[in-house]
């Protein structure tokens, strides 16, 4: 409290004006003997998924870290299609359906085939289920067959994963808003998906623990370090924490990239059919990919990364992204000519 004099020029009395140092936000001032007492409130806790009277903790905040593209239906992805290719489309998502639907069903069966058999299956499979979507894949380079292997790829679309698995069959990490996919969200839960909660942070070392086990045991574990899909023209940066785990399990590190191209009378060039970005549902993305024509998945497979105990993640993550030789950072938009 201090004391400030005042005079009064209308009658010449003086009097003293008693102010206060205000604390800290949300503390009471404590006056003077006969005056009242003011409490500044503190800030309200901002509504959020966690109920009205709470605000959600700063590392769980929807938003707050998740990886995002630029990429937009509108701006990047071509149109395809017409209406003499609506038989062939429904034709090619009844295949496709088919197929995942059998695949679900005998999955039970295949999981008890010795391991060499069951993967051979399994990729020929993913393949199958590619070209009934009317795609043709082209795979150069070689994958090692069995042991530990972290698989890194560009994210594009959703056809991204069977075509890896086309590779080597292995466990996929995945956003939890997967399960809730029809058909294909059972098929992930099913083939031993590894999910992701993308909305808490906090659970982010426990991930990455579940992923050096899985590496430890021998299996292939399939990461899409960017965390969110672009549309092919561009890619975003390698998130690192998933390569903290090939370092703990000792195994060496497999960039693949993803292309999708399209053949035409002038040659073939890059396409974002495919692209399953932005506000685009499933089943638009999907629709888009078996109404198109000659369509083409280019499956490239780099070097082996490490393992070596003298690197860290950040320079493991680093080498990855550059042996994709994919164009860096956001891009301006635009449709595809």
């Amino acid at each position: 409290m201090t004391a400030m004099p005042r005079t009064d020029h209308r009658t010449g009395s003086r009097t003293t004006l008693r102010t206060a140092v205000l604390p800290r936000r949300g503390a009471p001032v404590r006056a003077a003997r006969g005056t009242a007492t003011v409490a500044i409130p503190a800030p309200v806790a901002v509504p959020g998924p966690r109920g009205p009277d709470t605000a959600p903790a700063a590392d769980d905040r929807a938003g707050a870290w998740l990886p995002s593209a630029p990429c937009t239906p509108r701006s990047c992805v071509e149109a395809t299609g017409s209406a003499r290719a609506i038989p062939r489309a429904l034709l090619r998502l009844v295949s496709v359906l088919v197929l995942l639907v059998g695949g679900i069903a005998l999955l039970p069966a295949v999981r008890r085939l010795a391991t060499a058999r069951r993967e051979r299956l399994i990729r020929t499979w993913c393949r199958t289920v590619v070209s009934a979507a009317g795609v043709r894949v082209r795979i150069t380079g070689e994958a090692p067959r069995d042991g530990g292997l972290l698989m890194v790829a560009n994210h594009v679309s959703w056809l991204d994963v069977p075509l890896l698995a086309a590779v080597r069959p292995g466990r996929m990490l995945a956003k939890t808003e997967i399960r809730r996919w029809p058909v294909a969200g059972a098929l992930t839960a099913a083939s031993g998906a590894l999910f992701i909660d993308r909305d808490r942070l906090r659970a982010l070392p426990a991930t990455v623990a579940r992923i050096a086990d899985g590496l430890r045991g021998g299996s292939a574990v399939v990461v899409f370090p960017e965390g969110s899909t672009w549309c092919g023209r561009a890619q975003g940066h390698f998130r690192r924490a998933a390569f903290q785990a090939a370092l703990d399990a000792g195994v060496p590190v497999l960039p693949v990239r993803l292309l999708y191209r399209q053949d035409g009378p002038d040659g073939t060039r890059a396409s974002t059919v495919p692209a399953f970005v932005g506000s685009d549902s499933l089943l638009t993305s999907v629709w888009r990919v078996v109404s198109s024509h000659r369509l083409v998945a280019e499956v490239r497979l780099t070097p082996l990364l490490g393992p070596d105990p003298a690197t860290d993640r950040r320079a493991l993550a680093h080498d990855a992204q550059r042996a994709l030789r994919l164009p860096p950072g956001e891009h301006t938009g635009g449709r595809t000519p």
